[in-house]
């Protein structure tokens, strides 16, 4: 029964689901008509909204940063010592079943303690997974690499739980909370762990029998030759300088180690991609081998480049206010809060949160749009500060699973599209939309 289920969510979406572009032109429309029926402003000035430097162009800096994480990440992990140590990982893994569970629990650990880490890592094993195991599931195994990314924003790289550490100030009020009542609190670990254990086997409950197994087509495993180089010319000479090359390492390792002294063990996106960036120089062991590897791996950022704007301009909408203060996120937030009392408003946060992430699907926009509202609301029903953020932080992370807008950094290093893995992630979505209400009812009753 289970696997007619995840078939059939597999079949809807290989045929209803379009490419992830136009996805983001579909809901870029909807968004458009939501927000004029929400706020009752003119299509001019939603327009407006969408297409300003808040909206369309609001994430260029965001942009950059997640098409290098995707182009530091490929590209560091073609170097030669990479290779040999996810290939060490992937040793681990001699059957199907090995496989998809191993790939999954990686990465959900890595996620948990980096997303932009985990987001890169768990697609580089998985496409080392599977030459150990060509028989796997190769659209599956993506899926399950990226299913870690579910509980990102419930671990130490959270925006929420972090931000709350030293205080956000919500209109005249500012709310803090410790990271022990957030990250390292006893419900939110009980409810990562139950993920972190028990989706690898819902991932592998999955897998299609033989017949219907999609296998990886057999040259996206194929190395390329090594280049090679003839060093004849002074610029030859400067290219593969090993002093360069050394003084360029020591100039960034520096500067890690002295950001790691003065913040402590905080990995933001812009220092992981300054990590990502270095090892790859000192693992190619060459400016010329790295340079080239970069141009190799450019190509794959197409897709954030190019939807990444579109994605900005439907947050735009979304908060785009009218005279009242009124906007198609708040009209959502309010709605979930209005039908709470103080035992279900978390959990009907979490699923307010999931609903705004799937126009909003940025930690940072997500907070800057619900925090006005269900911070206040939670704090005048009696709820603590962390249990309220919290919720809002699953939320975020919950509904990435069936919005392409981060997978496209995976889908990019692995070669597929969007539909190819949507399917499986349904499931993993209901999954963890059930752990995390139950997770969060336990959480009213017990704490």
């Amino acid at each position: 029964m289970f696997k007619k289920f995840t078939n059939g969510c597999v079949r809807v979406v290989n045929r209803w689901l379009p490419d992830a572009f136009l996805f983001a032109i579909i809901l870029s429309i909807i968004v458009f008509i939501g927000s004029m029926c929400a706020t009752k402003m003119g299509p001019l000035q939603v327009l407006n909204a969408w297409g300003d430097s808040k909206g369309f162009w609001g994430l260029l800096s965001f942009s950059m940063q997640m098409a290098l994480v995707l182009v530091f990440g490929s590209a560091m992990a073609a170097a030669k010592p990479c290779k040999k140590a996810l290939r060490a990982a992937a040793g681990l893994c001699h059957n199907n079943m090995q496989a998809i569970v191993v790939t999954t629990f990686i990465s959900t650990i890595c996620c948990w303690l980096n997303w932009g880490f985990g987001l890169i890592a768990g697609t580089l094993l998985a496409k080392e997974v599977v030459r150990r195991v060509p028989t796997v599931d190769y659209p599956l195994l993506i899926a399950s690499a990226y299913s870690g990314f579910v509980i990102w924003h419930a671990g130490l790289s959270g925006s929420i739980p972090l931000d709350l550490v030293a205080g956000k100030k919500f209109g005249e009020v500012l709310y803090q909370a410790p990271i022990t009542d957030t990250v390292f609190h006893p419900m939110n670990l009980i409810m990562v762990g139950v993920i972190l254990f028990v989706m690898p086997l819902v991932n592998y409950a999955m897998h299609p029998d033989k017949a219907h197994t999609v296998c990886i087509d057999p040259t996206l495993l194929e190395d390329e030759a090594e280049r090679t180089y003839e060093i004849k010319t002074p610029a030859d000479k400067m290219e593969h300088s090993k002093i360069l090359w050394a003084i360029t390492l020591v100039g960034g390792f520096v500067y890690i180690v002295y950001y790691f002294v003065q913040n402590g063990f905080i990995l933001g996106l812009n220092i992981v991609n300054m990590i990502f960036l270095f090892l790859g120089i000192l693992l190619h062991g060459d400016l010329r081998r790295y340079v080239d590897a970069i141009s190799d791996a450019a190509g794959g950022a197409a897709g954030v480049l190019l939807q990444f704007p579109f994605y900005a301009g439907i947050m735009g909408m979304m908060v785009a206010a009218n005279a009242e203060g009124v906007s198609l996120a708040g009209v959502i937030s309010e709605f979930f809060v209005n039908i709470s009392n103080n035992v279900t408003f978390p959990m009907l946060s979490f699923l307010a949160a999931g609903v705004v992430n799937f126009f909003v699907p940025s930690g940072g926009g997500q907070w800057a749009v619900q925090g006005p509202i269900m911070m206040p609301a939670g704090a005048a029903m009696g709820i603590e500060n962390g249990r309220t953020a919290m919720a809002i932080a699953w939320g975020d992370q919950w509904t990435n699973m069936i919005q392409p807008f981060w997978a496209l950094p995976a889908l990019g290093i692995a070669k597929l599209s969007a539909r190819d893995i949507m399917g499986y992630l349904v499931i993993v979505t209901l999954f963890v939309g059930v752990v995390a209400c139950l997770g969060f009812l336990a959480w009213a009753a017990w704490f």
